[in-house]
């Protein structure tokens, strides 16, 4: 059975104040490549917590694991929003932490194989749009190996990401009507430059450079982009038709199969005026 890969936090909850400490230290010319103890001096944080904040913000596609140093999304992050206050940054952080510690590697068949946070997002959520802690639960332990340890207090981390105030509760992906009940209910959609991001990362993780591929392949993409935006296919077409105004899609629907051709160049740059965008 899959282990559940979520222990990394070691009790320490997602905090965008203290992910914030990590990004100003991994922006300095030596990065986060330096002694424990002197990593405590200039993030301000424990002992015990410097090193799972280090990974929420690695998890969150910010910080490059083997330089220690931001990754260019985390540059494009710190320099429109310092604070981490915007719902961009909100959606950046949730698409990559929904990889677990895998990024934009090739998706395995079966979403679990990349822990409890992928199955979440890709499996559980897209079946469960309302549902109780206890289900969760009683699904997560059905799914991974009976051997985990403190599998409700990991589940419980995972939960308080999306639904506390200084965590990802901003752009309001999931909420919390009342204690141990939630629902799937995106209060604030991406901006249309950022959906255009989200898709252009995963056409380069799954067609690499292709130009062009069938516009069913983006629909059935393994880990793609419905589960993460918690969408539906209907919306998933509005969502294109809106990149596709922007010029950065052209989609050939008059011969079939339906067919979508890229047209962007950099995916960064489309990360650049998802920022610009919001900041209008």
């Amino acid at each position: 059975m899959p282990e559940l890969q979520l222990s990394f936090h070691t009790t320490f909850a997602f905090k965008k104040d203290d992910v914030l400490k990590i990004l100003k230290v991994a922006a300095d010319e030596n990065g986060l490549k330096d002694t424990t103890q002197n990593l405590i001096e200039k993030t301000g944080l424990g002992n015990k917590k410097v090193g799972p904040i280090k990974t929420w913000a690695i998890r969150s596609g910010l910080v490059d694991r083997s330089t220690g140093k931001l990754t260019p999304q985390g540059s494009i992050v710190l320099a429109h929003d310092p604070y981490l206050e915007s719902p961009v940054t909100d959606w950046l952080m949730h698409f990559y932490l929904s990889f677990g510690d895998k990024g934009l590697m090739s998706p395995p068949a079966d979403p679990s194989d990349w822990g409890g946070w992928t199955w979440f997002v890709y499996t559980f959520l897209p079946n469960h749009q309302t549902f109780t802690r206890q289900e969760l639960e009683s699904y997560a332990g059905s799914v991974f190996d009976k051997a985990t340890k403190n599998l409700s207090k990991d589940l419980n981390i995972l939960l308080r990401a999306y639904t506390e105030p200084h965590a990802l509760s901003g752009f309001g992906f999931l909420r919390s009507p009342e204690k141990d009940k939630f629902v799937l209910e995106v209060a604030k959609p991406a901006n249309d430059y950022l959906y255009a991001y989200f898709l252009a990362e995963l056409w380069q993780r799954d067609f690499s450079d292709t130009n062009s591929v069938q516009t069913r392949e983006i629909f059935e993409q393994n880990l793609g982009l419905i589960p993460v935006l918690g969408i539906n296919s209907d919306k998933l077409q509005v969502m294109l038709d809106k990149v596709e105004v922007l010029a950065l899609i052209e989609q050939n629907r008059t011969v079939q199969p339906a067919e979508t051709i890229r047209r962007w160049i950099d995916p960064l740059e489309l990360l650049e005026k998802a920022y610009a965008s919001q900041e209008l």
